[in-house]
């Protein structure tokens, strides 16, 4: 059932922006009075269809992708006997370059107009729940197995990342800090101000869910919730109403320091000294192996709560859907150098893990819009077969004066489809070594 789950969202996802892709292509060539011949969700075979006007609407059964065929353009269908005739009004090649643009650039702006309409809508209906730097600074953190490999310590106070403030706890993990050059954490440590630096390649760590959450958390104090009935803790006499002072010696004061004292002792038996109204108490407490006392306890930090004005959501939604952008553009950026590893990459298998296996339609939603900004500047890579090496085709056109041949862009079609083919192995092949690798 999870993985039905995680493949629904993924195809609904996958079949709404490639729809509303396509239908960016129609739209526009439809408005300059191009004939449309048809428009497909999906790649053949088709599964179902039917014609309306001058178009054939369909679903294909492989569901990873979508086209429209225009008259008189050269693409994926490599319809050579239709442009060996002569060229007619309602086609693609009689129309002019600025037009044939527009319909090349539709697909891409109508995927980030859906990108910002879904990340203003989150902002303003969510709006965002949050660690703020404030309690950062006020509590320090603790410093993850990551946070530690880089140099961060327990109780460090992380006030700007690369000289700059940030706002929240999950900025310190964001693609601006990763992907910076000689980046680095400005760090309060006992008084005393240090730099942490960010080492290149850094973000190679974070492969996975489970890495971001292996970097730092924040240092916060508790109070017990619950004592389990039978457990350890109550059979040390311990109370909601309680507070623990220290054990075997070492001062509790944050959950983390509880968690570490109670794990070297796991399996044994440790001193645990309480505060029980105004007496202060001491008892013997049996640790289970798994270093825990059978209680839970209450977070007293409360996360930032924070609604937006429709105009605020306006501004934030576009900067975040646009940040998007900027961040896979880098990245893309350093993958040629070598800096970020191309394991990075995720093809269909990590996207839908990504959608994850319970069905949130706001979680939907948000990743959702972060592919759609993603589609949107992969389109726009020069690569011939994808909309990207039409425009750069085009500008050349309209720049020189001159249109490639159209034996040219046969050629260049065919090649741009190799490459295409190639990445989709290989992103295919990256996410099933992940499976066996994580």
């Amino acid at each position: 059932m999870d993985t039905l789950i995680m493949v629904g969202q993924l195809l609904l996802g996958l079949s709404i922006l490639v729809g509303l892709h396509e239908l960016g292509h129609l739209l526009t060539a439809k408005m300059f009075g191009m004939r449309v011949e048809k428009f497909s969700i999906g790649f053949p075979p088709k599964i179902a269809g039917f014609q309306w006007g001058e178009t054939e609407y369909s679903i294909g059964a492989i569901p990873l992708g979508g086209f429209v065929k225009i008259s008189g353009m050269i693409d994926e269908s490599m319809d050579q006997e239709q442009m060996a005739q002569e060229p007619q009004p309602w086609e693609f090649r009689s129309k002019p370059a600025w037009q044939r643009l527009i319909v090349m650039l539709g697909g891409i702006i109508v995927n980030v107009i859906t990108g910002i309409f879904i990340f203003v809508y989150l902002v303003y209906q969510n709006g965002e729940t949050y660690i703020s730097r404030d309690q950062v600074v006020e509590n320090g953190i603790v410093a993850l197995d990551l946070g530690q490999s880089i140099g961060l310590q327990d109780g460090d106070k992380i006030l700007d990342i690369n000289g700059e403030p940030y706002q929240k706890l999950s900025d310190l993990t964001s693609g601006n800090a990763l992907l910076s050059e000689n980046g680095f954490y400005t760090v309060e440590r006992n008084g005393e101000i240090i730099q942490v630096d960010i080492p290149r390649g850094f973000i190679n760590s974070f492969g996975d869910k489970e890495a971001l959450n292996n970097f730092v958390d924040i240092r916060y104090p508790f109070e017990l919730l619950r004592i389990d009935e039978g457990g350890a803790a109550e059979q040390a006499g311990l109370t909601t109403e309680d507070r623990i002072l220290s054990v075997n010696g070492e001062s509790i004061q944050y959950f983390h320091e509880l968690q570490n004292a109670l794990g070297k002792v796991a399996g044994q038996s440790a001193n645990l000294v309480y505060l029980s109204g105004a007496d202060t108490l001491s008892t013997q407490v049996a640790v289970t192996e798994r270093g825990t006392i059978d209680i839970a306890v209450k977070p007293l930090i409360e996360p930032v709560v924070r609604q937006y004005s429709f105009g605020e959501a306006l501004k934030n939604g576009t900067e975040r859907a646009f940040t998007v952008v900027a961040v896979n553009a880098k990245a893309l950026g350093k993958m040629f150098t070598g800096e970020v590893s191309t394991k990075n990459m995720s093809g269909p298998i990590g996207m839908a893990a990504i959608y994850g296996n319970t069905w949130d339609w706001s979680k939907f939603w948000g990743i959702t819009g972060l592919i759609s900004m993603i589609l949107a500047f992969m389109n726009l890579l020069p690569i011939p077969a994808l909309d990207g090496g039409h425009v750069m085709f085009l500008l050349y056109e309209m720049v020189s004066g001159r249109a490639p041949s159209d034996k040219f862009l046969e050629n260049a079609q065919k090649v741009g489809m190799v490459i295409l083919l190639a990445l989709m192995v290989f992103v295919i092949g990256n996410d099933i070594l992940k499976l066996f690798t994580n």
